[in-house]
């Protein structure tokens, strides 16, 4: 009988195109295909350019409030029941950006002032336009890595001395005097400035045009829907690249760990050579720098372990950095330790806002492939960590929306002299764990901020820079210990963790832009190997049952007489094409081509035979020469290619099943396909494999092994039957 699938589709016709099921009972089911209605795309497009071209109150309304998703949330604010935890978070947060702001612009080259507006803009703008409730957007270790990365390159190309700590010419630590205090003795015209301009000066102008640039490449990437490049980002990729990174970052606070004074290295090889050059200048330590790391590290690496042990009965993690950089920059001013010892210290921090000044275009031309890979690593932070953060909460983000908002956050604070921002694990987890509800807490962060960049920055003048260096290098605990993960990430994923050391040493001893394009590439080319030797098996049947399994991997399978099921654990496509053809002939034991030669060379010789020509042309006799051509006596009448696992078909796919089957009817062998998705199928009826209007489609395609073997079997015992007959 037939079962067939009803579909409405009107008065439209549909031919029949059928999958045979056999089973036991010879019933026989065909089951129909849905007939695709074609689908007039350019009348498609049309409409949707028409409707997103139509401007209606409605609609400018809804797009305005999906800009700023602020205006949907915040009237529906619970005071009540959110904002004690929103205001302690926020505290919090607040009290750790200040040290770490400070500690991160030794990393980005830059100022501790520029730091401090960056994570002031940041929450704010984040505040605004993000969608996740618990993120933490502001300064990133990484991104400041790779900021002060280019902005190194950039001063050394301008002729800038990178190790020039001239006291700067704040004054009494107002803004006032700023146009005097950015002008040195140097008068350059670079990159299309034609202005009076000191290394300060040109180093914040390259980092504003590097996250300007950065920030409209984010915000076309969300107009053009372009967050599916995050995808190629794998977890793996990530933590390679984070710990290579974290490397970086920490053989560059080194020299001020211990104080000495050394070139900071740049290009490819950084790591290598900058440790090198660490210990050449061995012995220039500065003792008092040496004590100062020893104690801050081992201050904050206990507070740390100590809160991580007991963070189920604290209420809000421990100041530690806070706590540390007040007592630090204490003992230092009344210590005298710069004055005394020639420990470095942080030096002048204004006060107040610098007027905004638009980044330079020249300058953006010469960043412009910087920003790219920053782009990139930037959302992709943040993205991840507020899919983190919705999935535990149960609330639902707008993966394009944290783009723009990502991207603003790097546009807008451009403007005012601020660099680029992520969002940053260490302080989202912080945020989470003090009672964070909604992005008002953004808020609390930036206005304990604010309160630092209005009165309280001019009294970090004494801290030492060896002490900022420890935080920095304390904060990379979480990336570092990602070593300690190999033995079971190689237990899990062998390949991951193949590609895990890959990004990672490409990051850590070229370059960290580099180290992220290796890692992405390497795990496209893992992906790819993979498909191209994939698993290939004979399958064997499970006693009593209609399942078939591995032969190798499983005992006690029975095989089915006079049939061979091959299973392709891969897409079927042309870089494949030859390991699908070596693995069959090599699993069967039967190659076609060889075999079909033989046979011919065995008729040939059979022909000499009978004309009485007993001598060949190799010289051997004509016994003993047939006696070698005899051809082979097959094992099986039947191959059935188990197609579960192949997704696809290109053309030298289809082409390649074509050819086995018409190498292997030659031998009186037929091919049977089992297990095809719809995919395949339509790829083989476009390639004519089921001959002309799939007449034999039938009896070649099934939707089960099951269904398959009785079939061949049913059809084999009848010609040994009918061959038995007339033989006898």
């Amino acid at each position: 009988y037939q079962h067939i699938d009803e579909v409405n589709t009107g008065t439209m016709e549909r031919p029949l195109e059928a999958t045979s099921m056999e089973n036991s009972t010879s019933s026989c089911f065909l089951m129909e295909r849905r007939t695709r209605v074609k689908i007039n795309r350019k009348e498609v497009m049309l409409a949707k350019l028409r409707k997103s071209c139509s401007c209606t109150p409605k609609k400018l309304k809804n797009f305005v409030m999906d800009f700023l998703p602020v205006l949907r949330w915040l009237p529906k604010y619970q005071c009540k029941e959110y904002i004690w935890g929103d205001v302690m978070s926020g505290l919090v947060i607040g009290i750790i950006l200040v040290p770490q702001a400070i500690a991160y612009s030794l990393l980005a080259g830059l100022k501790p002032i520029y730091s401090l507006y960056t994570s002031f803009f940041a929450n704010i703008i984040y505040f605004l336009m993000g969608t996740s409730r618990h993120v933490s957007v502001g300064i990133f270790s990484l991104i400041s890595l790779m900021v002060g990365q280019v902005v190194d390159r950039e001063l050394l190309l301008a002729g800038f001395d990178l190790n020039d700590d001239a006291p700067s010419a704040w004054g009494d630590g107002s803004l006032q005097n700023d146009s005097q205090s950015n002008s040195t003795a140097f008068n350059l015209t670079v990159a299309g400035m034609n202005a009076e301009c000191g290394k300060e000066c040109y180093a914040i102008g390259i980092a504003t045009a590097l996250t300007f640039v950065a920030g409209v490449y984010q915000v076309l990437m969300g107009i053009f829907r372009l967050g599916f490049v995050s995808m190629y980002l794998s977890e793996s990729v990530l933590d390679g690249f984070a710990t290579g990174a974290s490397l970086t970052i920490l053989t560059a606070q080194v020299k001020y760990l211990i104080g000495i004074k050394i070139p900071r290295s740049q290009g490819h090889g950084m790591l290598v050579i900058t440790w090198i050059n660490i210990f050449r200048n061995i012995s220039q330590a500065n003792f008092c720098d040496v004590i100062t790391s020893a104690i801050c590290i081992m201050v904050l690496v206990t507070a740390k372990e100590l809160g991580d042990r007991y963070k189920h009965k604290l209420k809000f993690p421990l100041p530690t950095e806070l706590v540390v950089i007040v007592v630090a920059t204490l003992v230092s001013h009344y210590g005298k330790l710069n004055e005394v010892y020639a420990s470095s210290v942080s030096g002048a921090i204004p006060t107040g806002f610098i007027p905004p000044k638009v980044p330079h275009f020249n300058l953006m031309l010469r960043v412009a492939v910087d920003a790219l890979p920053l782009a990139v690593v930037s959302f992709v932070f943040t993205v991840s960590l507020s899919e983190m953060c919705a999935k535990k909460y149960a609330y639902t983000i707008r993966a394009n929306q944290e783009m723009f908002a990502v991207g603003f956050c790097n546009i807008i604070p451009s403007f005012f002299h601020s660099f680029a921002t992520s969002a940053a694990l260490a302080k989202t987890l912080v945020k989470t764990s003090t009672g964070c509800q909604t992005q008002v807490s953004g808020v609390i962060s930036a206005m304990v901020v604010l309160l630092v960049l209005l009165f309280l920055a001019p009294l970090f003048y004494s801290l030492q820079k060896c002490v900022l260096a420890c935080i920095i290098i304390v904060s990379l605990r979480g990336a570092l210990r990602k070593f300690q993960d190999v033995p079971a990430r190689y237990h899990v994923n062998k390949v991951d963790t193949l590609i895990w050391v890959v990004t990672m040493s490409a990051s850590a001893l070229i370059s960290t832009e580099i180290g992220l394009l290796v890692g992405i590439v390497f795990s496209m080319l893992c992906i790819v190997v993979r498909t191209q030797r994939p698993r290939t098996t004979l399958l064997g049947q499970i006693p009593n049952t209609s399942f078939y399994e591995d032969d190798l991997e499983y005992e006690n399978l029975s095989s089915v007489p006079k049939v061979k099921i091959f299973r392709f654990e891969a897409p079927l496509y042309y870089a494949n094409r030859n390991y699908f053809l070596k693995s069959l002939y090599r699993l069967t034991n039967l190659d076609p081509n060889l075999e079909a030669a033989r046979r011919k060379k065995y008729e040939k010789e059979k022909q000499h035979l009978k004309k009485g020509d007993h001598k060949t042309a190799n010289g051997l006799g004509m016994r003993e020469t047939t006696l070698q051509l005899v051809p082979k006596q097959n094992d099986f009448q039947a191959l059935v290619v188990d197609c579960s696992s192949i997704s696809f078909l290109d053309t030298t796919g289809v082409n390649t099943l074509k050819e086995i089957l018409k190498d292997y009817k030659d031998l009186n062998i037929s091919v049977l396909l089992a297990c095809c998705n719809p995919s395949v199928t339509d790829s083989l009826k476009r390639g004519g494999y089921f001959g002309k209007d799939c007449g034999s489609m039938q009896e070649m395609l099934f939707y089960s092994i099951h269904n398959a073997v009785p079939f061949k079997t049913i059809i084999f015992k009848n010609y040994c039957c009918v061959t038995g007959f007339i033989l006898w």
